[in-house]
């Protein structure tokens, strides 16, 4: 008794009838059925590529469309054929053009031997499965689908909506269980002939005719009315996306399907030249006799997915982007934002690097340019200082910074002179550390020596400003880490808070403070937002700042010590 292989063909014609005659010339009985839509002259050219092959036979052709019943009548008229012609046949294996053979002949007729009566055929309930994707499940088998899923689409969704609407269902057969599963399975002689014989086929035909994917469940129902011995797998390795669509294998895959120890695999693609050489050699390998086990190859199809779906961290691809949300981290590493510290002091970028041996960057999102550190004109990975550049896409910018700097740790400044559109992102990212002084910004106004009518007006912008920007990074969806102190509170401990800004960001920096950054003059300042308030602005985002500025220790110059 032998195995028959049952080939579904419509493309790429040359390599189905390379695989044929490897079948075929290992003395195993093929029928072929070919797509009524492949045109005469190429049918008769594929036919004469076979003529020399008296185990080979042709079916009778349907025009098949994919997840409709053109399928499943294809695939019975080629199996009647291979039951009728080919009396010896025990298992029938039902394959497609773009299939491959993986291990010897003679170790899948080896395997069937020793399972005389088993079925394998991927079979489930609806209840039970998880991989159905469309949102259709028990519905495929209680609504109707006369319409083309691919060729009439507004009309197969507008037609399913209807019949959700006016509650319809379809009586399922009595008797019949609907189950699911791979279209590619090997049905003993038994079973198949059951099934293409039973008194009721042209019900159970009538009803699956508008079921949608037919061939993903005709067999797979029938099957448990008639079998003795059901395996509900498939000996066939094919491996489906997040998307529903196969998984294709090129020549890369070549140790992949080896390791899979299956029998055969689809879909190859066609110009796998390596993988057709090395498969199809008349003694490409010693028999093994291994258990089929695609399980083996799952977590690196896992690992693909995810890699596929949410890719590397703060590295944004066609897949996911603009979709919101679908980023795996929306950066690629941790950062650090300070945010009134240059306004306090005057040395404070080169002293946080000198602390910590990171790259701190001035004001990356100035009006005027972009900041890098060093004065830079072009940074890693060719972004610009050009304003208009980076404003076209903040987001892009940061991410691109952060992942072309990828092991070292950033720095840059921010304030509410800087363009805004980037704050809702830096409050959503998990890798932002944000440092803020709060009403610092004031400071510079307060040594402009500008008019003070002008000053009350930029003032009062760049509060609004700010005052926006922490009630964002004070909302419930925020997710970076923020520290936030008024001025008054920072002036009054600024040697401990530095400390805790530089062991949150780490680095060299990691001993108590001994060197400080120099602090701006600050005598008068008090008076100073005393006068704003005089002229009708309330300055409250510095907070409790005195008048008189008697609690600071004041050295020879008159500017404040940093530690009392």
């Amino acid at each position: 008794m032998s195995v028959g292989f049952v080939m579904l063909v419509h493309e790429a014609l040359d390599r189905a009838a390379q695989i044929a005659r490897h079948w075929s010339e290992h003395g195993k009985p093929v029928v072929i059925h070919v797509d009524k839509r492949v045109d005469g002259p190429t049918f008769e050219y594929f036919k004469g590529k076979l003529a020399d092959l008296d185990n080979v036979r042709f079916s009778e052709r349907h025009a098949c469309e994919w997840g409709n019943w053109s399928i499943v009548a294809a695939t019975q008229s080629a199996c009647e054929l291979m039951l009728e012609a080919f009396t010896d046949v025990r298992h029938v294996y039902l394959s497609s053009g773009s299939c491959m053979p993986l291990r010897p002949v003679e170790e899948l007729q080896s395997y069937l031997d020793d399972r005389p009566r088993t079925d394998f055929v991927e079979s489930v309930t609806t209840d039970e499965v998880d991989w159905t994707v469309g949102g259709l499940d028990q519905e495929r088998f209680t609504l109707r689908f006369p319409f083309s899923w691919k060729r009439q689409r507004r009309l197969f969704d507008a037609y399913v909506d209807l019949q959700r609407r006016v509650k319809m269902a379809r009586r399922i057969p009595e008797g019949l269980t609907p189950h699911l599963g791979s279209q590619w399975w090997c049905l003993t002689r038994q079973t198949l002939s059951a099934i293409l014989q039973d008194p009721r086929r042209a019900e159970f035909d009538t009803y699956f005719r508008r079921v949608w994917i037919p061939d993903e469940s005709y067999f797979q129902s029938l099957a448990r009315l008639y079998s003795t011995q059901i395996e509900s797998r498939s000996l066939t390795l094919s491996k489906f996306d997040f998307q529903g669509k196969p998984h294709v294998f090129y020549d890369d895959h070549l140790q992949l399907l080896r390791r899979s120890d299956c029998f055969v695999a689809r879909k190859i693609w066609p110009r796998a030249e390596r993988l057709y050489r090395e498969f199809l050699a008349p003694a490409s390998r010693a028999l093994i006799m291994a258990e089929p086990n695609p399980l083996k190859i799952d977590r690196l199809f896992s690992r693909a997915t995810e890699r596929r779906t949410r890719g590397r961290a703060g590295l944004y691809m066609q897949g996911r982007f603009p979709n919101d949300g679908w980023e795996n981290g929306k950066t690629s590493g941790r950062y650090s934002v300070f945010e009134g510290f240059t306004d306090l002091f005057e040395d404070f970028e080169a002293w946080i690097a000198r602390r910590t041996g990171n790259r701190v960057h001035g004001n990356l999102f100035a009006e005027d340019r972009v900041h890098f550190a060093g004065g830079d004109e072009v940074y890693n990975g060719a972004l610009s200082n050009s304003a208009p550049l980076r404003d076209y896409n903040p987001r892009a910018f940061l991410t691109n910074l952060i992942w072309n700097t990828r092991g070292e740790h950033q720095c840059f400044q921010f304030g509410p002179s800087d363009d805004q559109k980037i704050s809702e992102f830096l409050a959503t990212d998990r890798n932002a550390q944000i440092s803020i002084i709060s009403g610092a910004w004031a400071i510079p106004l307060f040594h402009s020596n500008q008019n003070f009518s002008d000053l009350r007006k930029v003032a009062a912008q760049l509060q609004r400003v700010e005052a926006a920007h922490l009630e964002l990074l004070r909302m419930g969806k925020t997710k970076a880490r923020v520290r936030i102190w008024s001025l008054a509170e920072f002036i009054e401990n600024p040697m401990e808070n530095l400390q805790t800004i530089l062991d949150e960001i780490g680095g060299i920096g990691q001993r108590r403070l001994t060197e400080v950054p120099v602090m701006a003059d600050l005598n008068g300042f008090g008076q100073f937002l005393q006068n704003l308030k005089n002229q009708g602005m309330s300055p409250h985002l510095m907070g409790d700042f005195p008048v008189i500025e008697d609690t600071l220790d004041k050295p020879q110059g008159g500017r404040p010590y940093l530690v009392k």
